[in-house]
């Protein structure tokens, strides 16, 4: 196609690209097994062109934005040539392979037209086990990536339509549950097929020569509209500085500190100063740190840019080598969301000081990832649930409650469904009260969950934060109610860590009370509408004690006129 592209045709192309991610998405999580890909949605599918570029990503987990890139780079520089019809690969590794962490298992197809390589299905999921010291496979005392898991690099798992029984093997040999595990796997690929099937009508419809084009042409289009942004925002340099708690017993905080220079029409997100990487399973690979920098950026932008490749070229990612955000091998990362969750957050603190009506006060933290794992009548089992809360005050509502964070697109796990499949009970599922920072907006609240063990030998690893560092407010609003993980077994309560290194053992009837961290308030306390304060105590959200303290307001009990 040689005239300039109808942006008529551009938005009908573009349109379709996203209804078939979307629909690989819903492929997949029609056809899962575990609950984590199945319930809570851990999983993204895109669209990549020929080169490996994003065209168009389902609307699953923001933190996989654009992270598909370095992966689908990966893969084409490493089989150069040996791409064909019926290929099917298969990958997790994040020095082997651009990946993540060793459970985001990556399957891609490629899709032929004609005979030529035009465009590729890609999907990524969060998989219940893939080996390693512990359940789940997030051990955050992994001191190395060898202890995490199975490391998969670039291997076809199907050749020429063939499927390569070999990697089945070995990873049904490495897995502590294969059914759930392989069953994910062929939701995966079915997602990719029906990817295939999406892309291949567009070509039947519009041609070789031409769809080339519009894609080319989405790409650049993403980018004008990210540009303008930008530009709109204007020349600034603004820092933040945030803490993750830090692991295990005894807690060094870890500083993540970040520089935001937005020059014309391009900016850059620069790391320096970030802690060292450490001896634990928190070091963010660098496709999910920037990933984490394009999530912060596109949330602030109000164009309706398309979620292609397009739209990150005006952003530039610093992380230096060794750090906290871009380990080098060993470094274990197979609970590397929650900095990949902090980063946003602290993206947003800086972000705030230049468009602090586009910003939310700080949020829960991110998902808390609890897992149970051991075995029932014989039979292994492992739970893997991402729990989210909340988000903070922003400058025209209340922050939300039961909402995820803007990393993770993720629902929690429906009680019955945890009930149904394992020797699990959930005694007490909430809100609580009094936990959301006050503010003229005030915070979210925070959830509590209670899981019952039902049989002797569980093994619980549990990644949470903000405890020590709770969420902050903005602007006069003041900070949420901080994390706590409390275990009582045999009548007696025991405070865990935040981040607890070591596997923690229960027995029947022990019981795991997490309580999430509320959210931050936005603005100042004394600016709240009286009407939205006695709203929140005759809903049981405040207490009046709490209404009188932060709000001034001589509230009048709960349902009383």
């Amino acid at each position: 196609m040689n005239k300039r592209p109808d942006p008529f045709t551009l938005e009908i192309i573009r349109n379709a690209l996203d209804t078939t991610a979307d629909n690989m998405g819903l492929s997949l999580r029609q056809s899962a097994y575990s609950s984590i890909v199945r319930d809570a949605t851990d999983f993204s599918t895109a669209v990549c062109d020929a080169e490996g570029r994003t065209m168009a990503q389902g609307l699953t987990t923001t933190l996989h934005l654009g992270s598909f890139y370095d992966a689908m780079r990966c893969l084409i520089e490493r089989q150069g040539d040996d791409v064909h019809a019926g290929d099917i690969f298969i990958f997790n590794d994040p020095y082997l392979a651009a990946g993540q962490h060793l459970p985001d298992i990556y399957i891609v197809k490629p899709i032929f037209w004609e005979g030529s390589l035009e465009a590729w299905a890609t999907s990524v999921a969060h998989h219940a086990d893939v080996g390693g010291i512990v359940p789940g496979s997030n051990a955050l005392g992994a001191h190395e990536i060898y202890q995490e898991g199975l490391r998969l690099p670039i291997l076809k798992f199907h050749s020429r339509g063939r499927p390569n029984s070999s990697v089945l093997d070995i990873i049904s040999a490495n897995v502590r549950v294969p059914d759930l595990v392989i069953g994910d796997l062929h939701a995966q690929m079915a997602a990719c097929a029906t990817g295939e099937a999406g892309v291949v009508e567009l070509f039947e419809r519009y041609g070789w020569d031409e769809l080339r084009a519009y894609f080319e042409a989405i790409h650049d289009y993403a980018e004008r509209l990210a540009r303008v942004e930008l530009e709109k925002i204007g020349d600034c340099e603004c820092r933040y500085e945030d803490h993750i708690d830090g692991l295990g017993e005894d807690p060094e905080p870890l500083l993540l500190k970040v520089k935001v220079t937005i020059s014309g029409s391009e900016v850059t997100v620069d790391w320096t100063g970030t802690a060292n990487q450490v001896n634990g399973g928190i070091n963010s690979s660098l496709p999910y740190t920037k990933a984490a920098a394009y999530v912060a950026l596109r949330s602030i932008m109000r164009a309706d840019l398309p979620n292609s490749h397009g739209f990150t070229r005006p952003i530039r990612v610093v992380a230096p080598e060794g750090s906290l955000v871009n380990p080098v091998h060993p470094g274990a990362c197979g609970s590397r969301g929650i900095t990949g969750y902090r980063m946003i957050d602290c993206l947003f603190g800086a972000l705030a000081q230049v468009v602090p009506e586009r910003v939310p006060a700080d949020g829960n933290g991110g998902a808390t990832l609890v897992t149970f794992g051991g075995y029932r009548d014989g039979q292994a089992f492992v739970f893997c649930e991402a729990l989210m809360a909340n988000w903070g005050g922003t400058a025209t509502h209340d922050g939300q409650d039961g909402v995820p964070h803007l990393g993770g697109n993720i629902s929690n796990v429906p009680v019955e469904m945890i009930e149904a499949r394992y020797p699990l009970r959930i005694d007490r599922y909430g809100l609580v009260a009094d936990s959301g920072g006050a503010g003229k907006y005030r915070g979210g609240l925070a959830l509590a969950r209670d899981y019952r063990v039902l049989v002797d030998g569980v093994i619980l690893t549990l990644r949470s934060d903000r405890r020590h560092f709770p969420p902050q407010g903005l602007f006069g609003g003041q900070p949420g109610a901080p994390s706590r993980n409390i275990v009582n077994s045999d009548g007696e309560a025991r405070e865990m860590p935040v981040m607890a290194t070591e596997p923690i053992v229960l027995n029947e009837g022990d019981v795991l009370r997490h309580v999430m961290a509320g959210a931050g308030g936005y603005g100042d306390p004394s600016e709240r509408d009286p009407e939205r304060v006695i709203k929140d105590l005759r809903e049981g959200r405040i207490s009046r004690h709490r209404a009188v303290e932060c709000y001034g307001l001589a509230a009048p009990e709960p349902g009383s006129e």
